[in-house]
């Protein structure tokens, strides 16, 4: 079907996933046409929706003129696989129901692996404070789908995972940022080479008239581009280009690689959309960051606390661990597959880790063995380890909280995992104040 040709007036529509995604997907698309909905647990569908609910044993007899897969959906391990494979050309996705319905809106997208949540934010708050019409959506939590007035002026930040590149056909940003690439989510997508592939299809789906943004160090995003017919202008980032504009920077949250480097891509994409660079300046000083995202929940002469719940990968973390001494590192959760830790000896005698959770042996056999290491069943069981620890130590110190897993072995999701160790953060300090 002739991307020309879609609309969404008068279809039959199943909405497969009601998460926040698929909830929004809906709402948008319920008043002009007929939808169905499906979701491998009949409990996520509030009882007053039950009957646009998709009895699974008609499945075969309902022509759908299209299926819209929310993010978390695995094709290859839902309930009805071999209908979606064999039904895979009507497969579409909430950013191409967006496309579709906002063919002009300028878009900004952002992917990478780490750091997508951080820089969005940030340039969310600069052209904020730039005087723009700016949205903040997708990944970072706001489905795209559920914004309002858009106007011809509006500009949408997009938070991308690979998740929701993956299914989708006829999304098409003006402006692509790639921020970084490393293994992540093989679980879902088999092979790095198919999570990477995930990822560029936002740069290939580009014309001649679009940008993308990639880091100009890293190497391996530099020979996709080669190997790649691209259409779309590459800008290549060059932080050392950006370093006298960093340097005007006194914010801790940037006082690492990681964000150095997310502070560099907002500065560029800045001089591009020709915004006031001083704006930008006073923006990222005044950046508190985001929840559980490398975020500074304590600070004192001899103490610095950083809550990093969101990290789910060693690659999230490494910028951390070179960036501190003295580190009282808590990690632990369920590790993903193919996840190794690339961080230089001479960062190893700074480190003591305190590993918990369902794989913590394996977790454990992932680091270095110069780095020395405390085992325990519990995060509470960790604090208490280390609270007893840190007390002997009079020396400047900090305690890292940066999993490098993902929470779902003994928490709901990252940020209840955060708020738990807020907590127990909290009555910790008590005692050493008293």
């Amino acid at each position: 079907m002739n991307e020309k040709q879609i609309h969404f007036k008068n279809r039959k529509i199943l909405i497969y996933g009601f998460g926040k995604s698929g909830i929004s997907c809906f709402n948008f698309l319920k008043k002009n046409n007929i939808c169905t909905i499906f979701d491998d647990n009949k409990k996520n569908i509030p009882i007053k929706l039950r009957k646009q609910l998709l009895n699974i044993n008609k499945l075969s007899s309902v022509k759908f003129d299209f299926i819209v897969l929310s993010p978390g959906i695995d094709i290859k391990k839902c309930k009805i696989s071999s209908y979606l494979r064999n039904n895979r050309t009507k497969i579409i996705t909430e950013l191409d129901i967006f496309e579709i319905s906002y063919p002009n809106i300028n878009k900004i997208t952002i992917t990478g692996t780490n750091g997508k949540s951080t820089t969005s934010k940030l340039l969310y708050e600069v052209l904020k404070n730039n005087k723009k019409d700016v949205r903040l959506t997708g990944n970072i939590g706001y489905p795209v789908l559920m914004e309002k007035k858009i106007k011809n002026n509006t500009i949408f930040i997009i938070e991308a995972s690979s998740y929701q590149l993956d299914y989708s056909k006829y999304y098409r940003s003006k402006y692509s940022i790639i921020l970084n690439l490393s293994p992540d989510h093989l679980e879902r997508h088999g092979s790095f080479k198919n999570y990477v592939e995930a990822k560029f299809k936002i740069v290939k789906s580009q014309s001649n008239n679009d940008i993308t943004f990639i880091d100009n160090e890293n190497k391996f995003l530099k020979e996709l581009v080669k190997k790649n017919k691209i259409k779309s202008k590459i800008i290549k980032i060059d932080h050392f280009e950006n370093k006298k504009y960093c340097k005007q920077i006194d914010n801790i949250y940037f006082n690492n690689s990681s964000n150095e480097k997310n502070l560099s891509f907002v500065f560029s994409i800045a001089k591009v959309l020709k915004l006031n660079l001083k704006t930008v300046i006073n923006t990222a000083n005044k950046f508190k960051g985001l929840d559980y995202r490398q975020q500074v929940i304590y600070k004192s002469k001899k103490l610095l606390i950083i809550n990093d719940s969101k990290s789910t990968s060693f690659s999230s973390t490494a910028p951390l661990l070179e960036s501190y001494e003295n580190i009282y590192w808590i990690l632990g959760g369920l590790a993903k597959k193919g996840d190794k830790l690339k961080l230089k000896k001479k960062y190893f005698s700074n480190i003591r880790a305190y590993v918990y959770g369902k794989d913590r042996n394996f977790l454990i056999n992932s680091l270095p063995i110069k780095i020395s290491y405390t085992s325990s069943a519990t995060l509470k069981e960790v604090m208490k380890n280390l609270n007893n620890n840190i007390k002997k130590d009079n020396s400047k110190k900090v305690i890292l909280f940066s999993p490098c897993a993902a929470s779902f072995d003994q928490f709901k999701n990252f940020e209840q995992r955060g708020n738990f160790f807020n907590k127990i953060v909290k009555v910790m300090l008590k005692k050493i104040k008293k």
